[in-house]
């Protein structure tokens, strides 16, 4: 969902992004009858059959489960991590990397495989110029991505170097990072506005913890050439078993043998298109861009739900959705205004949009809550329903 460009999947000769593959296997499924539900899933009994899942929506209960959680981005945990994440730090470049903070400026990455030169080599599109920080003094990565890497002349790499912490301005916005040399203990500052982690990744299997074996780092055993797990009718697919070949490719054949449904659905369009400036209808819940926005801002009564997103980001498609259901319970009492960062810079910046996905609400001409990355349906659902 967060890759970049997929050059080696089946059947696209000139290559595709991460999002855009994953909607293309959204409609496909929904085309042949999978019915699909943005939901929180918070519990998965095992132990009984038939299987219960229990999500923040409803409970099913099913004789078999594909569990396909990925893996999540791991972080350094710097002494100033909390403090500048989403302000500086990021995980997720491609959900980033477009914000009006990091264009034009000097970036840096921290890691030495795949993910980390990926990262710096997709950061070039925006930043002046990026530094890939290796505690190694070689690269871990593919021969092809080292050479990408060490021939663009718009990365540097700093092999045998660590970051120790963020080093702020005084006005209290990141200013650079806190380095040392590993062969020669020297540390020194190396002047970035933001740093991003290519540092691997956890497996996603808190859910399955005590029911069904997992290896020393928390990856769901699987037997050798299948899906299958130490639990009968148990099927674990993609990155959340898969910690060496990390491939969409590899992914998808993990995850095959997911049933269909015979009930096809259409695809929902989750926002409109009628924000324009002629026949603006105030009464309309979801809206785009920044005439919209400003239009509500300063005449509605209602609150109003900003979303800012990025083409690129994965997180973005995955919150739309989610979002949308939660206004939907709220018709007549919030608006939701899609925001896309790059389309409209000058209002992402104004708003000090620093990474996506990111919701602020805005009320009687104040902003009251920014709430960045993905959470939880009940945490957007009990902050309207407190402020409707």
């Amino acid at each position: 969902m967060t890759t970049t460009e997929v050059e080696n999947f089946p059947g696209f000769p000139e290559g595709i992004t991460g999002p855009d593959l994953m909607d293309r296997m959204r409609k496909q499924a929904e085309r042949w009858g999978a019915e699909l539900h943005q939901e929180d899933v918070e519990f998965i009994d095992l132990k009984n059959r038939p299987f219960t899942v229990k999500s923040s929506e409803r409970k099913v209960n099913c004789h078999s489960i594909i569990y396909a959680t990925g893996a999540t981005a791991r972080r350094l945990g710097l002494p100033r991590e909390e403090e500048f994440w989403c302000r500086g730090i990021s995980a997720c470049a491609i959900c980033d990397g477009a914000s009006p903070l990091f264009k034009g400026q000097v970036l840096a990455v921290v890691g030495g495989g795949d993910t980390a030169t990926e990262e710096a080599l997709y950061l070039t599109k925006y930043a002046r110029h990026v530094h890939l920080l290796v505690r190694k003094d070689h690269l871990r990565a593919s021969k092809a991505m080292q050479d990408r890497v060490l021939n663009n002349p718009n990365v540097t790499v700093h092999f045998n170097t660590e970051a120790l912490d963020v080093v702020s301005n005084n006005k209290g916005q990141m200013s650079g990072i806190l380095v040392r040399k590993i062969d020669t203990s020297e540390e020194s500052v190396l002047e970035v506005k933001g740093l991003f982690y290519g540092i691997g990744h956890s497996p996603n299997s808190q859910l399955l913890e005590g029911q069904v074996d997992l290896d020393s780092t928390g990856y769901v055993l699987v037997q050798e050439g299948s899906a299958k797990t130490s639990v009968e009718g148990l099927f674990a697919a993609g990155d959340v078993q898969d910690h060496e070949w990390r491939q969409a490719v590899t992914a998808a054949g993990s995850g095959c043998i997911a049933a269909l449904s015979p009930v096809t659905e259409e695809v929902k369009k989750e926002f409109t298109d009628r924000d324009v400036q002629e026949g603006f209808d105030m009464t309309i819940t979801k809206h785009k861009g920044q005439y919209a926005l400003r239009k509500l801002y300063h005449e509605s009564p209602r609150l109003v739900c900003v979303l800012y997103t990025s083409p690129t980001c994965g997180p973005c498609r995955t919150l739309k959705p989610i979002l949308s259901k939660v206004i939907d319970e709220f018709n007549q009492h919030v608006h939701l205004v899609e925001i896309d960062i790059e389309e409209d810079p000058e209002i992402a910046e104004a708003a000090g949009i620093m990474g996506t996905p990111c919701v602020q609400f805005f009320k009687d001409k104040e902003m009251i809550r920014t709430v960045s990355g993905v959470k939880m349906k009940k945490e957007y659902r009990e902050f309207i329903e407190a402020n409707k």
